[in-house]
């Protein structure tokens, strides 16, 4: 079997293949468990699918200090399942104590059982009080300079869930030398961040680009049509490898077989050209369709920010949802999403609708939306997409993704 195709990882040098094993969805738990209580069935798993990543060619492998027991477990399993050219990544997130963050560094390290990473990623820097915490002098990032002074880590880059405007700040900061980003089909948002990046030289990870990308690990019969005759992963895949500075995506696999898919995509890398643009189609004509034209080229206009909107409601992300669940019937993604609102702290900010009829009248929320076209429109879509998707609210149990 040939080895994955690697791309320069911007200024880090590094020969990163296309493919990335994601450290999110094979731990046994979100709790950091003790040794003692990771059970042999889930180690027999994590080695099954360690020993498959190397077979296939997934060098790169990146975790986080708060992906409850994913260091504890590879770092179990890292030299007995040995990878020459293994570029190991955890993932940190800041705090204004550097103290405290250079004790959470030393405990990932410490779990992972070696003495250097090669990549280390500030985890979520979404707020301007972690870029700041993460920049000033003696702060986290001087910690940082220190161990890699010391050679115990590689490249720094940051992970985020930050508005764009944020993310450019830290990237023209030039203290990073890579990111970790949210860039897929469903949300091009983020493109200024890669174009920035390139100019910067810096190493581009799309994260998540399965699971967030729209739960492509269990698509709706719908997006499965439309995106024939590749599989939704591999569709998604193929359209961010494609892009010009973006050097490798993530593969969050819970079990070996995870793998398959996103290894056909890169055998039909080549082809790209010609398979993405017809499907490309038929998912804009369903949106059309689904949501009008007029709706398109407007919904966004005059939508105040969540932290301006009576509740804290996220209308922006909202009436995202709502389109993906109209266009395309992503309603497991919307369903989740829509969960984590109000429950995840700075990473998943804002509120649902939850709120709307009960503490937020419609008449309070029209006042917001004064300069919206859709002032009108908007409460009866918020109450039809709590219908289709609310729930339960979600409890974010880790600190990245």
């Amino acid at each position: 079997m040939a080895p994955l195709p690697v791309r320069r990882f911007g200024r880090t040098e590094l020969p990163m293949p296309l493919l990335s094993l994601g450290g999110m969805r094979f731990q046994q738990s979100w709790s950091d468990l003790p040794a003692d209580r990771i059970s042999a069935e889930s180690q027999a798993n994590l080695r099954r699918i360690l020993e498959r990543a190397v077979e296939l060619g997934f060098h790169h492998v990146e975790t986080a200090r708060h992906y409850g027991s994913s260091e504890r477990q590879l770092g179990a399993l890292l030299t007995e399942v040995s990878d020459p050219q293994r570029i190991l990544q955890t993932k940190v997130p800041p705090q204004a104590d550097a103290d405290a963050f250079e004790a959470e560094l030393a405990t990932s390290l410490e779990r992972l059982g070696v003495d250097r990473v090669d990549l280390l990623a500030i985890h979520g820097l979404n707020l301007p009080e972690h870029l700041e915490q993460t920049l000033r002098p003696g702060g986290c990032l001087a910690v940082v300079r220190r161990w890699q002074a010391a050679g115990r880590v590689g490249s720094v880059g940051f992970s985020t869930h930050a508005p764009l405007p944020l993310i450019l700040e830290a990237i023209a900061s030039d203290a990073f030398d890579y990111i970790n980003l949210h860039w897929y089909f469903i949300r091009q948002d983020n493109h200024p961040a890669i174009e920035a990046a390139q100019a910067h030289d810096m190493g581009v990870f799309v994260i998540s680009p399965t699971d967030k990308g729209g739960h492509l690990h269990s698509p709706s019969a719908r997006l499965l049509e439309l995106c024939g005759p590749l599989h939704p992963i591999v569709f998604n895949d193929l359209f961010c490898l494609r892009a010009p500075g973006v050097h490798t995506i993530s593969v969050g696999a819970a079990q070996p077989q995870d793998l398959d898919r996103h290894v056909q995509a890169l055998d039909l890398l080549p082809q790209a050209d010609a398979l993405l643009p017809p499907i490309l189609e038929r998912l804009e004509r369903a949106r059309l369709e689904a949501l009008g034209a007029e709706w398109l080229a407007s919904w966004q206009r005059g939508l105040p920010a969540w932290q301006d909107t009576p509740g804290q409601i996220n209308l922006p992300v909202l009436l995202w949802l709502h389109n993906l669940v109209q266009a395309w019937d992503l309603q497991s993604f919307a369903r989740a999403r829509y969960g984590l609102l109000g429950a995840g702290s700075h990473w998943f900010p804002g509120a649902n609708a939850d709120a709307l009829d009960q503490g937020v009248s419609e008449a309070e929320l029209r006042q917001a939306l004064v300069a919206s076209p859709w002032a009108d429109r908007i409460p009866g879509l918020l109450r039809e997409l709590r219908s289709l998707v609310g729930g339960v609210p979600l409890q974010r149990l880790s600190q990245g993704g």
